[in-house]
């Protein structure tokens, strides 16, 4: 049997350590968030009085506020501590997830959405910024690919059982959501915080001058191009996710099964890739170049992908963008998290994540826009593949241009930032 950490080098005994292990099991829940509903949406048109072209409004509604709460769940956990926002976002994400299998109009359940969302924003990126707090260097990139990697398996999981669930009924995959409400128990009986005390503002520091700290950190060029970077990471993953199943079946003439195996081959590839990060970092002395690659992966993958002629070859892409993507995500939160002290950490990796959510949004809106536009000069399909083709092109240039950028920027001072006035 092959050990851990030949797998995922030689921090990866992290695993064994209690508080990761808790951060973990917290990152169980939030990639539910939309990941559960992906096999149940056609079912749910019918119960709660949808459309076919309105029930993606459930996804929609779900990202949507992240947007704006991110930063300002970022902003409190620097101020009061990571362990009681982490609470309150799974206390919340499973109430108003499980409520909805109690609702029967459409309308519910939109707003419902809305506020499962605001849950999400206590989550992930507070995660990502506990796991900036407790470990450093090759250990923190390593436990940001594997908090990545269970995202990746998550993904993959749950959505099985909720597709199993859905044909009992309809209410049944909501329920899944509970979970929340034992590990929210058991984060609250054991998980320490994981923030230095010192470091939080709560007592110490008026809002405004935290903000006003937290912009001036953010004017930093270091600062504003990773957080640019990370939103342009998501045009080429959620693209893929947005159009695959066109792809698949109104372009190559396949089926949604084989649409729903190239989805679950670049979850499990993100998965696997993300794995590596740590030992990625170690053997790198500057994250520029594997970052520079990955990036560039994921955009040949992606236009691989749109452009292809049959169903192994929309693979290999997958596999290309999905090892890219696993990477990619995978360093950036690494790196963020070294770019701000522990009293700002909070507020700058909400702020990449906000921007990442952002185009997650935005991405599906643009693509079809730009899609409807292309199919006024040609036929649907060249219009579809040149659109798939310009997205990876536009990611993988602006985020590979943002990185270049940051290379040639001036490191950023902590001493500067270590109390915001």
């Amino acid at each position: 049997m092959v050990s851990t950490p030949s797998i995922a080098g030689t921090e990866s005994g992290i695993v064994r350590e209690r508080s990761f292990q808790l951060l973990l099991l917290v990152n169980v829940l939030p990639p539910l968030g939309t990941a559960l509903l992906s096999p149940v949406l056609g079912s749910l048109v019918e119960p709660l009085g949808a459309t076919a072209a309105s029930v993606g409004l459930l996804m929609s509604a779900f990202t949507g506020p992240a947007v704006v709460v991110i930063p300002i769940a970022g902003v409190i956990s620097d101020r009061y501590g990571r362990r009681p926002v982490l609470i309150f976002g799974l206390v919340w994400f499973g109430l108003t997830g499980t409520a909805i299998a109690f609702v029967d109009t459409f309308r519910a359940a939109i707003a419902l959405r809305l506020l499962q969302g605001i849950g999400f924003a206590a989550l992930t990126p507070i995660i990502i910024t506990s796991l900036g707090d407790l470990y450093a260097g090759t250990k923190e990139a390593t436990a940001q690919g594997l908090r990545f990697t269970g995202s990746g398996l998550s993904q993959t999981a749950f959505p099985l059982v909720a597709g199993v669930l859905v044909g009992v009924g309809w209410r049944y995959p909501f329920l899944l959501y509970a979970v929340a409400f034992p590990i929210a128990a058991i984060v609250y009986r054991h998980l320490e915080e994981p923030m230095d005390t010192d470091a939080t503002t709560g007592s110490d520091a008026a809002l405004d001058d935290q903000l006003a700290g937290l912009r001036r950190l953010l004017a930093h060029r270091r600062a504003w191009t990773i957080v640019v970077a990370r939103g342009t990471a998501n045009l080429a993953w959620f693209g893929f996710l947005t159009y695959n199943s066109i792809v698949v079946v109104d372009v190559l003439g396949g089926t949604p099964a084989q649409a729903g195996l190239l989805a679950a081959l670049a979850s499990l590839t993100y998965a696997l890739a993300a794995t590596q990060t740590g030992r990625i970092t170690a053997r790198f002395e500057s994250r520029l170049y594997p970052l520079v690659a990955a990036n560039a992966s994921m955009g040949v993958g992606l236009g691989t992908v749109f452009l292809a002629t049959s169903l192994s070859i929309a693979a290999v892409g997958v596999v290309l963008m999905g090892a890219g993507f696993g990477l990619v995500l995978s360093m950036y939160r690494s790196v963020v998290t070294t770019l701000a002290p522990a009293g700002l950490r909070g507020g700058l990796v909400s702020l990449s994540e906000g921007s990442g959510r952002a185009a997650a949004t935005l991405t599906p809106i643009a693509m079809g826009a730009a899609i409807a536009v292309a199919t006024a000069q040609m036929a649907f399909v060249p219009a579809v593949r040149l659109v798939g083709l310009a997205t990876g092109v536009v990611g993988a240039v602006v985020g590979i241009g943002c990185l270049l950028a940051m290379s040639r920027a001036p490191p950023i001072r902590m001493a500067e930032w270590e109390s915001p006035s």
